[in-house]
């Protein structure tokens, strides 16, 4: 997934194994119907371009049930190590408030997301981590929490920015580009029934936690969710603060961007030139 654009530090409890109970999961599923309020009627203010038609060699709902049973998998192995936030943490329910007002304006990115059964969860982990995989399912761990020492401003770029990632569908997409490199668009019988391009999005397991993105891939989910944040309410000069406290924790030891990934100079520069086309976005949500 995208380890905040790979700006990580190495997992100490990010590999899953158990399934958890259906009685459980019914308890601590964060299923925000809200999703289905489309609000996003308003033309987008921020220009990425269409999504890339590849994408479609994948089918949607292989990859989004392979994404829940991994997350199952993720929270499991969390719970059973003592590690996953209980309901009533406050963390956690400050994360839940911060999706509850941007889940209403994911469906303008994607119709498909008016379907999903969001989820957030947070786990107890050093790891500077945060991932929403396909189908809305968000983790956040606390070290990205109480390292950065994060604004719920910040903290919603974030949540945004991971959201943009499933919303453009882009593990979807690297799938899609991976796999058909692979096996050869001359293999025509293949492509037509889907055939190992469907077996292979329906066997991800930990794929879907390692796989990389484009730096498209990362300026693309920077600029949706800025606004998906900002429709929210949350302040957009604060996607720039982020990305400043990212740079900081990477000078003092931290891995660097990986080459693949804009840097944070690049990043904050995007961010800043987009800022005046969300701002009547956040002015309004202040008001509404």
């Amino acid at each position: 997934m995208c380890f905040i654009c790979n700006f990580k530090t190495q997992p100490d409890d990010a590999k899953a194994s158990a399934h958890a109970s259906p009685r459980w999961q019914a308890r601590r599923a964060f299923m925000l119907a809200a999703g289905a309020t489309a609000a996003g009627s308003a033309l987008a203010q921020v220009d990425v371009g269409s999504s890339s038609g590849l994408r479609k060699l994948v089918p949607a709902e292989t990859l989004e049930t392979s994404a829940r049973q991994q997350y199952s998998q993720v929270l499991a192995e969390a719970r059973a190590k003592g590690a996953l936030a209980p309901d009533g943490n406050p963390q956690l329910q400050r994360l839940q408030t911060i999706a509850q007002k941007l889940i209403p304006h994911t469906a303008q990115w994607n119709p498909r997301s008016r379907d999903w059964k969001w989820q957030v969860n947070l786990i107890g982990s050093q790891q500077i981590n945060a991932w929403c995989m396909p189908g809305g399912k968000i983790a956040f761990y606390t070290g990205i929490l109480d390292k950065l020492k994060l604004t719920d401003d910040e903290a919603a770029m974030i949540m945004g920015h991971e959201m943009a990632h499933a919303l453009r569908e882009h593990a979807r997409e690297r799938l899609a580009k991976s796999q058909a490199t692979s096996i050869g668009l001359s293999i025509a019988s293949q492509l037509l029934g889907l055939g190992s391009l469907g077996d292979v999005a329906a066997n991800l397991g930990t794929q879907l936690l390692t796989l990389k993105y484009s730096r498209d891939d990362e300026t693309e989910s920077d600029l949706v969710g800025l606004e998906i944040a900002a429709r929210g309410g949350y302040k957009p000069e604060a996607s720039v603060s982020l990305w400043q406290k990212m740079q900081s924790a990477s000078s003092n030891g931290s891995p660097s961007f990986l080459s693949t990934h804009p840097s944070g100079a690049n990043r904050i520069q995007e961010l800043e030139a987009n800022l005046p086309k969300v701002q009547t976005l956040y002015q309004q949500a202040l008001k509404g």
